[in-house]
């Protein structure tokens, strides 16, 4: 007889100390070891934890963002880079899943970035890397679109696990992919605030509102826990943009915040909610529970036509550059135009 796992979750309510990588890391290692202390098997860290989410992209234009992108660049991480190694220790340390979002950088190039989630095993191995598909908004300005190869469903010993960042929440197409790869267990990150408008006015953005629109659905249609983390605004971030501006920082401060929530498979929130203070939500996971739900709807399965709709989405990872025949290839472009110990310069030739 099939058996469903239980565990404890863990949500982190959480800000980085902002556009500071090794301050971030040392951070989460220490929430790490502290929801693993407290029994959890994985812990979620928000959007861009890993140095912090670019606020600064929304309340200033584009020209005026040079140098704060130029700072994000410099304190964004690679995969795998020293900050991820040592989040990947403290995992296998503490024998707990990690999903932590990141600015990803590349040695590709010194200003391309995508904004990624990892998950990382209790064994500290990297089980799924995910570049969010589409930036949104003002987020174009920073980092580039990701693809397929990470929107996908791990395997666990705690379930199978997807993740998407943000606004892919949104996404139907998106969400429906990770439903058909039987996702039992969603995890949902997001930024501390998403300023569109000056406070006063009519029509701004109720982050708050949007993720539990947004988990909700998700849980509900999909049949399946949804884990949100949400980041927030604190002193360092506030001091790293202040020379933006008073208004710019009013804008910030004064723009509802999000949250970090549990939603269940009824689409309901279970337990406590955390939105001003930090602080880690522990969350008691039966997967049991998300069978029963879907008597009534299973969009993957009878409730669906698939004579008539039909997904295709493509996995392979997108890279600047394929080399074939690696066995021949020469690292540095010029090296036929240095010229071997012992041969004769041109002037003596």
């Amino acid at each position: 007889m099939k058996k469903y796992p239980k565990f404890k979750a863990c949500a982190a309510h959480a800000a980085p100390v902002y556009l500071d990588p090794q301050a971030t890391t040392d951070k989460a290692c220490s929430l790490i070891a502290e929801a693993a202390r407290n029994g959890a098997s994985l812990i979620a860290f928000p959007e861009s934890f890993l140095p912090g989410f670019p606020v600064w992209a929304a309340v200033q234009s584009p020209i005026r963002s040079h140098d704060m992108f130029k700072i994000l660049a410099a304190s964004s991480v690679e995969v795998p880079g020293p900050e991820i190694r040592a989040i990947c220790t403290a995992a296998r340390r503490h024998e707990i899943f990690v999903s932590i979002g990141i600015s990803e950088a590349t040695r590709t190039s010194v200003g391309c970035l995508w904004n990624s989630n990892l998950l990382i095993g209790a064994d500290g191995s990297i089980l799924n890397h995910h570049r969010k598909l589409v930036p949104t908004f003002y987020e174009k300005m920073i980092w580039a679109n990701g693809d397929g190869a990470g929107l996908r469903v791990t395997e666990t010993e705690i379930g199978r696990v997807g993740m998407l960042i943000c606004g892919e929440n949104t996404n139907p197409l998106a969400r429906y992919a990770l439903m058909a790869q039987g996702e039992q267990f969603h995890i949902s990150t997001y930024p501390p605030t998403w300023p569109t408008r000056p406070p006063e006015e009519a029509g701004r953005y109720d982050l708050s509102s949007a993720i539990r629109i947004r988990a909700g659905a998700h849980a509900f249609e999909a049949k399946v826990f949804n884990l949100v983390s949400s980041a927030l605004v604190d002193d360092t971030m506030l001091k790293a943009i202040a020379h933006l501006g008073e208004e710019a920082v009013r804008i910030i401060k004064e723009t509802p915040s999000g949250e970090t929530m549990l939603i269940g498979p009824s689409g309901e929130v279970i337990g406590d909610t955390l939105r001003d203070d930090e602080g880690l939500l522990y969350c008691e996971i039966d997967l049991a529970n998300c069978v029963e739900a879907k008597q009534f709807h299973d969009v993957v399965g009878y409730y669906n036509r698939f004579d008539i709709f039909h997904l295709k989405f493509d996995a392979t990872p997108q890279a600047p550059i394929e080399i074939v025949g690696r066995e021949n290839f020469r690292a540095h472009p010029y090296e036929e135009l240095i010229e071997p110990e012992g041969a004769p310069s041109p002037q003596s030739a």
